[in-house]
């Protein structure tokens, strides 16, 4: 069930009483234990000692107009996760390329991911910021193309050009290899191209309420 990955859209203004991250935790502790999730968290990234119910998660909080608060929660499990890259690419790099990164990433990852996977695709922005956008994309739903039609386009193209690879369901083979691409983008330095690919599994999972 993977690390609990949540994505906060905070109005600006809402006014939240007490620890918003201590509450969240709550939720993901009471979330895991009651509902018998596995839980796969460690305290320590190498003295290890699972945490026994799955916190703490992972908070992305983003302060938006209105006076809502909207959670996505992202379960993310690291089969999938640790086949993820990130490409520092020059601006000499072209939509070609990009797309060659996204195939490299399948190709490296091979039937680690459980295929059919989902691609989440960050480009732009900096380091950390293009596999945030990565991992957002992962949120989208699968029917739902880029509003810009350059890279819905190209989100095809890469979907078709990784479906060629033949990978397959489990690796067995097949022209099935993924089930979509997501890409998000964002402003970057003139001097570079970051990329990210966040590989997900066929079972990404992700749910958003509004309070």
């Amino acid at each position: 069930t993977g690390m609990a990955v949540v994505f906060a859209e905070v109005g600006q203004d809402v006014h939240i009483c007490g620890d918003f991250e201590a509450a969240l935790n709550e939720g993901v502790r009471q979330g895991y234990v009651q509902g018998l999730l596995r839980c796969s968290v460690v305290r320590d990234p190498l003295r290890r000692g699972n945490t026994e119910d799955n916190t703490p998660a992972i908070l992305h909080t983003r302060l938006v107009p209105g006076d809502k608060l909207t959670l996505t929660v992202a379960p993310k499990g690291f089969g999938s996760e640790n086949m993820s890259r990130i490409y520092m690419l020059t601006p000499a790099a072209d939509r070609e390329k990009v797309i060659g990164c996204i195939v490299d990433a399948v190709r490296q990852a091979g039937s680690n991911p459980c295929p059919p996977m989902v691609l989440g695709v960050g480009i732009g922005g900096d380091f950390e910021l293009c596999a945030l956008l990565a991992k957002r994309a992962l949120c989208r739903p699968l029917d739902q193309p880029s509003g810009d039609p350059f890279y819905a386009r190209m989100e095809q193209d890469a979907l078709e050009a990784v479906n060629r690879l033949g990978i397959g369901p489990q690796g067995f083979g097949g022209v099935t290899t993924a089930l979509g691409v997501a890409i998000e983008t964002y402003p970057t330095h003139i001097a570079g191209l970051p990329v990210a690919v966040n590989v997900g599994c066929h079972v990404t999972r992700h749910a958003s309420a509004i309070l």
